[in-house]
């Protein structure tokens, strides 16, 4: 009896190590989105693999992070980007793939740093737009958003510490966090930039994958989720975007054909 109550006790604890040990939920503790009610969101492949979100800007152009793809083109690697889809596996009549014309990544940003973590891909051809595929309206104004704001956040990337990925479309609510608090030594200790904006992260957050995707408050893209390295979920590292509205003038110019500063 004293050996079956030791054997279950050391059962115990091993749970509560593993349950410690791994991050809580999906998109991390968000649930599946319903079918095609983000008709803007992208899934930026590379030879066929999903590495990161993008969202839709105009017919030709998807915003995504900059560090998504600062290892390629390699030889024999390709990238695509897939939008008017729920499922990345399953036929659905809306998808469609399309071949990347131009690769613009931020002209500052660098693989040491998530300063200016931006990406356009200018697509091969104009995206056929419908129900399914729609532009998401972004922030052109360079203002802040306020403190406490409930924003949306969607994407394809991990659910799971083992590096599960999902098949079909998750998505979560966070709430906006003032930049001072974000920059307090407990949390980022003076990193956010005036460029960047912070969101909650207890239990809920966005993970490996879901980097390039849009941070939606009041049915605007506000923010691009960064790619840089995190422990998702930890409520002492928040979760780190990219405020669109502050790079208004180099997104406008390179879709206008400008050159990219």
């Amino acid at each position: 009896m004293t050996h079956l109550s030791v054997r279950l006790a050391a059962l115990i604890l091993l749970g509560v190590a593993l349950c410690a040990a791994q991050p809580r939920g999906r998109i991390l503790g968000g649930r599946e989105a319903q079918s095609h009610q983000r008709p803007y969101m992208a899934s930026v492949q590379v030879n066929g693999t999903h590495v990161c979100g993008g969202f839709l800007v105009a017919e030709q152009w998807v915003l995504s992070a900059a560090h998504c793809l600062e290892d390629v083109p390699r030889p024999n690697e390709t990238v695509k980007v897939l939008l008017g889809a729920h499922s990345l596996s399953q036929p659905e009549p809306s998808k469609h793939l399309y071949d990347v014309l131009r690769a613009v990544p931020h002209p500052d940003s660098r693989p040491d740093t998530i300063d200016h973590d931006l990406l356009l891909l200018q697509l091969s051809e104009n995206a056929t737009l419908g129900p399914e595929v729609k532009p998401l309206p972004w922030q052109h104004e360079d203002r802040e958003v306020a403190a406490g704001t409930l924003c949306d956040v969607a994407g394809w990337g991990i659910v799971s510490h083992t590096g599960r990925r999902p098949d079909r479309l998750q998505y979560l609510l966070l709430r906006v966090m003032d930049r001072a608090t974000c920059n307090l030594r407990k949390y980022h200790d003076g990193t956010i930039t005036e460029r960047m904006m912070c969101a909650e992260s207890n239990r809920k957050d966005t993970c490996k994958g879901d980097s390039g995707g849009p941070l939606v408050c009041n049915g605007v893209a506000e923010g691009v989720v960064t790619s840089g390295s995190r422990v998702c979920g930890n409520p002492k590292k928040p979760g780190i975007y990219t405020r669109v509205g502050s790079y208004r003038a180099w997104i406008e110019s390179i879709m206008d054909g400008g050159v990219a500063s």
